[in-house]
């Protein structure tokens, strides 16, 4: 059988056990067909192969971000971006270009302040050393109701973050000077008669204003989830990402924009999504009634292909006010792209593990307590063989890791947020515990499956596999380096791990014959560089199913 495509003159990193380097790779049709030497490969060709000639760059296995939230990242560029502006000058200048362009009375709803992919923003961030108000927003603009949309706070994972509106704004969402705030967590800032300056400062992660007090302001819609998804994924694939784990799950809106980019034939990432349920009021006998009837397609791999599946799903406990604030919203679920009603109190949530366990459906999570409650449903029935997922743990101690590891759960860590990000902050909290902290070397010597996501905070997986192998923070200060692994290692986690994690280990994480083609083409041998160095790669050449879905211009 000829092969489609062959890649000649390359240091290829198969992980395949048996054949661990080769200089050559041959695929025919979206699979693998033959690694090896040049002349072992070039042998394969018939008169229609094409071949490139990479000239001693490096092939690794496509890439698995096993947390990605990969839709958000397309959102970013559905809304007008005000990145640059390093004074409120500017912004009432880029402001006004672009209401001219919009007829009188339409919103303009914009990105939030600062850049991305962070969007970090002090008063300083200003040359005029303070946030716009309501009164500079006018100044673009009074026939137009502006609203700056608060980022995702887990962007710049730093606190508060601000949603600013303009006076047309704040009068066609009737807000004055009684309006009240939904929640504590979101502040209203006023001036001295009592009246909204225009500033509003979000104190949780995920926002609330464009939920309550600005609900009338243009939200996502379907076309442009889905045109952001399709932005998503080339975004994803510069990093050489292939594949996607949801972990967190996906709501309706999203479930629907993957579905159609699967029916149109855009997918260039492979996604496996997990449902993340709109519970509503539903108590734990509704909880069991419909497990029971979802079995038939959340069990084992589910329901799908290889490049679209879903199965297992999602849940957290959380009765606090906000949660219900936000899940009032529903269809709309802003930038979270998964339900706020899959956190359900805990008595409901006991109920729905145990009724996982025995139907046989994985189920994921992101909080240390469900440690014990996913111990718990093991004692109901056994999930060492249904792979549950534990996502954004950043403290394990040797007892947690046993227990893991009994129970045949797989983790996916988050270093973009817990060694480079947030490091030195994590290593004041830990004291004693500071061996604990994002312990992956402790992991991989117990047995856990462990893999990697970026959280899309931000979006290459090369960052996390830099930073589980140099464990500094972006300050440069350590962050527990004990636990260091080696590149290989960490590669390993970002390709074979995230692979088992979505029951495709058969199929991909690894470059040999019968595999699916998902591969990167590099400039550098990742497992030949300094750490700072991995977190900087970029891909030249992507690949998935064997079609390239990027090149490097």
């Amino acid at each position: 059988m000829d092969a489609d495509l062959i890649l000649l003159d390359a240091r290829i990193h198969t992980l395949d056990p048996t054949r661990p380097t080769a200089e050559a790779i041959a695929i025919q049709g979206e699979r693998i067909l033959a690694t090896g030497s040049n002349a072992s490969v070039e042998a394969l060709a018939g008169p229609t192969t094409h071949r490139r000639r990479l000239r001693g760059a490096t092939v690794i296995p496509g890439l698995v971000d096993s947390h990605a939230h990969l839709d958000r990242e397309g959102l970013k560029a559905r809304l007008p971006s005000l990145a640059g502006c390093s004074s409120i000058k500017d912004l009432i200048e880029r402001l006004a270009e672009l209401c001219a362009n919009r007829p009188a009375g339409e919103w303009l709803v914009t990105m939030p302040l600062g850049d991305p992919p962070f969007y970090l923003w002090t008063p300083e961030s200003y040359a005029e050393g303070r946030l716009p108000t309501r009164h500079d927003l006018d100044r673009a603009s009074t026939s137009h109701p502006i609203l700056i949309r608060p980022p995702w706070g887990y962007w710049p994972a730093k606190g508060p973050t601000p949603c600013i509106a303009n006076s047309l704004a704040l009068a066609r969402a009737g807000i004055g000077r009684q309006t009240v705030s939904p929640s504590p967590k979101l502040e209203i800032e006023r001036g001295s008669q009592g009246d909204p300056t225009g500033v509003f400062l979000e104190h949780e992660r995920m926002p609330l204003s464009e939920f309550t007090l600005f609900s009338l302001a243009p939200a996502f819609g379907a076309a442009d989830r889905y045109a952001a998804l399709l932005d998503s994924m080339q975004a994803y694939n510069r990093f050489g990402t292939t594949s996607v784990i949801e972990g967190h799950g996906v709501a309706p809106a999203t479930l629907r924009a993957w579905q159609s980019a699967r029916d149109a034939g855009k997918l260039s990432v492979r996604a496996h999504l997990m449902l993340s349920p709109a519970w509503g009021r539903a108590s734990a006998d509704d909880v069991r009634g419909l497990i029971n009837s979802w079995a038939g397609w959340l069990r084992g791999r589910g329901l799908g292909d290889d490049w679209l599946a879903m199965s297992g799903l999602y849940t957290e406990v959380d009765e606090s006010n906000e949660r219900l604030i936000r899940a009032a919203a529903a269809p709309q679920t802003g930038w979270a792209g998964f339900c706020y009603d899959a956190s359900i109190p805990k008595s409901a949530v006991v109920a729905l593990l145990a009724e996982c366990a025995r139907n046989g459906i994985r189920v994921s999570a992101i909080y240390p307590e469900f440690i014990e409650l996913f111990a718990e449903a093991n004692r109901v029935a056994s999930i060492a063989e249904q792979r549950w997922v534990l996502c954004h743990q950043s403290m394990l101690d040797a007892s947690q890791i046993a227990k893991l590891r009994d129970l045949g759960v797989g983790l996916s860590l988050h270093p973009n947020a817990h060694i480079w990000k947030r490091g030195s902050e994590l290593v004041r909290a830990a004291g004693d515990r500071l061996p604990d902290l994002v312990p992956v070397r402790n992991l991989l010597d117990a047995g856990v499956r462990t893999a990697i996501g970026t959280d899309n905070v931000p979006i290459s997986m090369f960052g996390p596999m830099g930073y589980l192998v140099g464990r500094t923070d972006r300050a440069g200060k350590p962050v527990n380096p004990s636990q260091a692994i080696t590149a290989e290692e960490a590669l390993r986690c970002a390709t074979i791990e995230g692979a088992w994690l979505s029951f495709d280990e058969t199929r991909k994480g690894r470059l040999m014959p019968g595999m699916l083609a998902d591969m990167v083409v590099l400039d550098q041998d990742p497992l030949a560089l300094s750490a700072p160095d991995i977190s900087a790669l970029e891909a030249r050449l992507t690949l998935c199913g064997g079609r390239v879905v990027y090149e490097r211009a």
